[in-house]
């Protein structure tokens, strides 16, 4: 005989089954079971939720999400227990490549999954679908969640589903912040990166385009025209500040990296203001419109303006008004208790800087993640203690003349001071207060980079003469280095 079943919900997210077959309820009354005189009293008969594992849900399928569940199985509680809930099509993977090695043309070995699944990125085990079912956990593909009740411990997805949870982790990180409709920013040819999707739809364009216009000085923008280098495209970045990467290169950095990217062919026009995107006679983009009048010919565009936290359905938590996101402690627990945000949507104290900060990086999504869950399912309680960190690999294609990798720890605040001319190396140093700061080396080797964090967590007094007067970036570093000691 089939039974028919509710599942009711508890605080823990963990689901209670009572029989509901006529005959059954006859042979055990309500009134001698404890549960079922409280659901009589208080009608909290539900349709079964979606979700099997109730316990832990994380919204979001990034970095972050991919990160935390390696963590939830380290700690023995992912199996029956762990929920992921994403947009994606794909478990999560290790976003940085999409920008990278998954823009290079065919012949030139471009990154594909699962190579990039999470977490091989940090050195850990390739995490593909197959893993999330072996490990016992749950992931619900291509339905975003849309609504949230935290008061009931529930979620609502795109497609109508209803969701349960115990504890909520928010790992739905940013979305790129996009053109308006009205100036052209929907145009057939106009692409943004941050899925998959996008990606896949921006090497199509590639393939057949002649004109590539990046509009964006930063990450996206320079490692998208170092990409469209590779596939011999005529190439332009457009970009409103005077340098490239003006919130972290100093003035003299970015102008060596302007110059390495001439000689690959891309072209700068720097100081200038987008009046709008223009299309051709076919619908798609034709042209990009300056704020001046003048226009540069493009068949593909690629907007890289930055980004903004994806809050969606939780815009009724906490925010941080200043600087965007989540409001999270040190251990990353919203006001609200039971729910947790990590990764580019979670504005958190940055410990060694005494301030609040919202960082959009795939290191701080690692962190995050772990710290998060080991403070959740543990006795941990160390304050998240995160030291800022960048970096960029570009012109790494097979064939490339120069393949470029830099690192940056620290703070980028104070004088600064600059050691190396870019040939073959280069490396920058912040100065506060004689307090080194921060640390950015260009094409470094292993031990080097090593060195970096060490260097601007310690922040050890410099001579900022004897530095500046340094043949070369290995003589500074062991200046440097030799300073930690002192």
């Amino acid at each position: 005989m089939a039974l028919a079943s509710t599942t009711l919900p508890t605080k823990s997210g963990l689901s209670l089954w009572c029989p509901s077959s006529p005959s059954l309820a006859r042979r055990f009354p309500a009134r001698f079971s404890p549960i079922g005189s409280r659901i009589a009293s208080r009608g909290l008969v539900t349709a079964s939720f979606a979700n099997e594992n109730r316990e832990f849900v994380i919204v979001g399928g990034g970095n972050a999400a991919g990160y935390a569940a390696r963590t939830f199985v380290e700690n023995g509680m992912a199996d029956g227990r762990l929920c992921i809930v994403t947009k994606e099509a794909y478990a999560p993977y290790e976003r940085p490549a999409l920008t990278k090695a998954y823009l290079f043309p065919p012949e030139k070995k471009p990154a594909r999954l699962p190579g990039f699944h999470t977490c091989v990125g940090g050195g850990g085990e390739r995490q593909t679908p197959d893993w999330y079912k072996e490990k016992g956990i749950e992931v619900i593909y291509e339905d975003p969640v849309t609504g949230a009740n935290f008061e009931k411990q529930t979620l609502t997805t795109d497609t109508g589903k209803q969701l349960k949870y115990g504890s909520l982790i928010i790992a739905t990180g940013c979305t790129a912040s996009r053109f308006p409709d009205k100036i052209g920013g929907n145009l057939p040819g106009v692409h943004y990166i941050r899925e998959v999707a996008d990606a896949d739809s921006l090497i199509a364009s590639l393939g057949k385009a002649k004109k590539v216009v990046i509009v964006g000085g930063g990450y996206i923008g320079m490692e998208v025209a170092a990409a469209a280098v590779a596939w011999n495209l005529d190439t332009t970045i457009v970009f409103p500040e005077d340098q490239l990467l003006q919130r972290l290169f100093t003035p003299s950095l970015a102008q060596k990296y302007e110059e390495l990217y001439r000689q690959n062919g891309v072209k700068f026009v720097k100081g200038a203001s987008i009046n709008n995107l223009e299309a051709g006679s076919d619908g798609r983009v034709s042209a990009v419109k300056l704020a001046d009048g003048s226009t540069i010919e493009a068949d593909t565009v690629v907007i890289g303006i930055g980004a903004k936290p994806a809050i969606g359905p939780f815009e009724t938590l906490a925010m941080n008004k200043s600087i965007g996101g989540i409001q999270v402690d040190g251990l990353f627990r919203t006001s609200t208790p039971g729910i947790f945000a990590i990764g580019d949507v979670a504005a958190f104290p940055l410990k060694i800087y005494d301030r609040m900060t919202r960082v959009e990086h795939v290191d701080h999504a690692r962190r995050s993640a772990q710290h998060c869950v080991k403070s959740l399912l543990t006795a941990h309680t160390d304050t998240y203690d995160y030291l800022p960190y960048f970096y960029s690999r570009v012109f790494e294609y097979e064939g490339s003349p120069r393949k470029v990798w830099w690192q940056f720890f620290g703070d980028n605040v104070g004088e600064t001071v600059e050691v190396g001319n870019f040939d073959p190396k280069i490396a920058t140093f912040w100065i506060e207060s004689g307090r080194l700061k921060g640390v950015l080396v260009e094409s470094g080797s292993p031990e080097e980079f090593q060195l970096l964090p060490k260097l601007a967590r310690s922040q050890p007094l410099v001579d900022k003469a004897k530095l500046a007067s340094a043949s070369s970036v290995e003589e500074a570093l062991e200046i440097a280095q030799a300073a930690l000691q002192s």
